[in-house]
């Protein structure tokens, strides 16, 4: 360890710790752009000077590794003016396009300036213009003009996604970024970049124009995506679920997370949902409440199994769910309704064990791990093969289906609703509906269950590794947890919480106007 001074406050760090780094230790601001902690060093915006005790020169901190016994700060006036001459520079030619920017409100120059600059603009000439709404591919949008060159998107590309799609071309005020020989941006990591872009040069097409930041508000959670768990933000409102973003965890996704685990808000909202259950079949549907159909479904379970047995009835399980959900499906199912019959639904099991050497894995299920381990625990080992011939036989009358969350993620729904289709009753619990569903001619449930972003609980990686998250907000107030709908199935009664908490969840704010400085 390296002991340290920056600006008074004495410290320790780890050998080959820069400057910057020891900053954000210590938990003090210094001014920068182009540096970032999952890159390499550019030290191409100049911002982050220090002085050094010592040295006759000012020193960039992203690139100046603490040595014992520095003594560092970034509050002289001699830095201070640096950087004002340094935020100024970069400003020259940036367009006043705040009231319009999709960025306003999370911008890395509004910040800066109000932090660090505050300065009397000394520029004369006319600003350069550049191209505007430049379409870089299937997700991002380029405006050259607000680009300040940090070059953290071509870093990206070059050094994370390996894609090498962007680059910086022509020199002086003219550069700017583009792809080489207008070769889309199209990875699927590519909306990193948007996240790394301190100003709104890169947006999302996706996100583009939906929503101004200061009406969102945020919760942390876990990537339902696939079994690598990435560690999320949730940007949300009393409309719903926004956009997605990644989380910092060293030891899972580190900064980073795939444009597929970022589409999963979409079937969250209520547009995508199933809001009441629908009991009947084909042509013939009456809607309920979620809590009543589980109890209707609960009664007709108990009703075959008093006629035909505890084995007339079987549990197909989805790796979609918490490991606290699932563990109390498998143990209700067995204990309660007495059938040992519990089944894995393995999506896309010819590509479960790919991995894109990144992020992204062949696994589309955020909890597989859990899955097992519980399975494991009851000493549950049946095959699909069984669960096949016993359909077959007729030896199942009912099923009861944990049905996937992420319905996109199961190229085979369509087969396994077909499957079932000679079965005499389906319960299938599902957060959205699907037409396949809608068209079975034998007696149906389908009940609506909560998405991840509505319920706390833990998943198990594909390390192995557990990642606990709590609610973040709910869309559709009625839905029940898996947990919740197994025990309305056994008989039992439910716990009512209050509403309270949806309303704080859900009411949009603008924090803005509550905590604005004076004028």
């Amino acid at each position: 360890m390296l002991k340290c001074k920056i600006n008074g406050k004495e410290m320790e760090v780890p050998q080959g710790t820069s400057i910057i780094e020891a900053f954000k230790l210590s938990g003090q601001d210094i001014a920068h752009y182009c540096w970032h902690p999952g890159l390499s060093v550019a030290g191409v915006c100049r911002l982050c000077m220090v002085e050094i005790e010592g040295q006759p020169k000012l020193q960039i901190a992203c690139n100046t590794m603490v040595q014992d016994g520095m003594v560092i700060n970034n509050n002289s006036e001699t830095v201070k003016d640096v950087v004002r001459w340094g935020l100024d520079f970069h400003l020259i030619n940036h367009p006043l396009d705040c009231p319009i920017c999709d960025q306003a409100g999370e911008c890395g120059l509004q910040d800066q300036y109000m932090q660090f600059g505050k300065y009397d603009p000394e520029m004369a000439e006319r600003k350069v213009k550049k191209r505007k709404v430049v379409d870089l591919g299937p997700t991002v949008v380029l405006d050259s003009e607000r680009c300040i060159l940090c070059s953290r998107c071509v870093r990206f590309t070059d050094e994370v996604s390996k894609t090498h799609e962007l680059g910086i071309f022509n020199r002086g005020d003219r550069s700017e970024i583009g792809t080489f020989k207008d070769r889309p941006l199209d990875n699927k990591y590519s909306l990193n970049t948007v996240d790394i872009c301190p100003v709104g040069a890169l947006t999302s097409k996706d996100f583009r124009f939906r929503q101004r930041v200061w009406y969102l508000k945020t919760a942390e959670s876990i990537c339902p995506g696939c079994s690598t768990g990435c560690n999320v933000n949730v940007y949300y409102n009393e409309e719903g679920l926004w956009r997605v973003r990644p989380r910092h965890n060293p030891e899972v996704n580190g900064h980073w997370m795939c444009d597929e685990g970022r589409d999963t808000y979409k079937y969250v909202n209520r547009k995508a949902r199933l809001l009441e259950a629908k009991m009947g079949h084909r042509d013939n549907w009456t809607l309920e409440s979620p809590g009543a159909a589980a109890k209707a479904a609960g009664q007709k379970l108990r009703e075959v199994i008093e006629a035909h047995g505890p084995e007339s009835v079987a549990l197909v399980l989805t790796g979609q769910y918490t490991t606290e959900e699932l563990e109390t499906a498998v143990q209700k199912f067995k204990g309660d309704l007495g059938s040992s019959l519990v089944y894995h639904w393995v999506n896309n099991p010819e590509s479960f064990e790919d991995f894109d050497g990144i992020l992204l894995r062949g696994d589309k299920n955020p909890n597989t791990k859990g899955l097992l381990k519980i399975l494991e625990q009851e000493g549950v080992s049946l095959t699909w093969k069984d669960l096949e011939s016993r359909v077959q036989q007729g030896q199942i009358k009912t099923v009861v289906v944990a049905g996937p969350e992420n319905q996109s993620v199961f190229p085979d729904f369509v087969e396994k609703v077909n499957l079932l289709a000679g079965v005499e009753n389906v319960v299938w619990l599902t957060a959205c509906p699907h037409s396949v569903l809608d068209s079975r001619e034998k007696a149906t449930w389908q009940i609506p269950l909560k998405t991840y972003i509505e319920k706390a609980g833990s998943f198990i990686n594909h390390q192995g590794k557990t990642q606990s998250f709590e609610v973040g907000t709910v869309i559709v107030s009625s839905a029940l947890t898996l947990a919740e709908a197994a025990t309305l199935l056994v008989g039992q009664e439910l716990e009512v919480s209050s509403g309270d908490r949806l309303a704080e969840l859900t009411r949009k704010k603008n924090f803005f106007t509550e905590t604005r400085g004076a004028l």
